[in-house]
């Protein structure tokens, strides 16, 4: 394996709920100079105040391997789990996706969305909002072939994973 290639990894960590838990594993990343693809964070188990960050990130395998070292250093996380390294996961992303546009292209908006199985939440007569959940790279095709057919607003709600099989990791320390 070459230790120079740059991979994408999807990290999950489960906290303490609680103020300022967020901003030092932000303040973890931007100190050290990483980038922090995709965030999404929310509670996952209400009587033990715990919550699941979602992590999505790149460098290399030595890069990414101190990322969770320091990681697991911060007193409030209980856990992290590299998702990319145990296999078998599941990732997926939620995309609102507005289009303005006119005449054929309309009807090709709606085609696409229908390939894409994309829910029109809202029409007018100059647009579409759609809503699609799937990969970070089926939401960025999907939003791809629409800025091909007029102008796109996006809002996206960053990667939410979890692994599968029979391994639960709701534990703390």
């Amino acid at each position: 394996m070459n230790s120079d290639v740059i991979e994408r990894h999807i990290i999950s960590v489960l906290v303490d709920n609680e103020p300022g838990v967020l901003a030092r594993v932000i303040g973890l990343f931007s100190g050290r100079g990483y980038n922090i693809e995709s965030l999404t964070v929310a509670e996952v188990d209400t009587q033990a105040h715990l919550s699941r960050i979602s992590i999505v990130t790149s460098g290399t395998p030595m890069v990414i391997e101190q990322i969770k070292a320091q990681l697991a250093r911060l007193v409030p996380i209980h856990s992290v789990c590299d998702l990319t390294e145990m296999g078998a996961s599941i990732e997926r992303e939620l995309a609102l996706v507005k289009i303005i546009n006119s005449g054929d292209d309309r009807i090709e908006a709606l085609r696409i969305a229908d390939t894409f199985r994309a829910r029109t939440l809202d029409s007018t007569l100059e647009s579409f909002v759609f809503e699609i959940t799937g990969t970070s790279s089926k939401v960025a095709a999907f939003t791809d072939l629409m800025k091909s057919l007029g102008e796109v607003e996006i809002s996206r709600t960053g990667v939410s994973a979890i692994s599968r099989g029979n391994r639960i990791d709701l534990s703390a320390k």
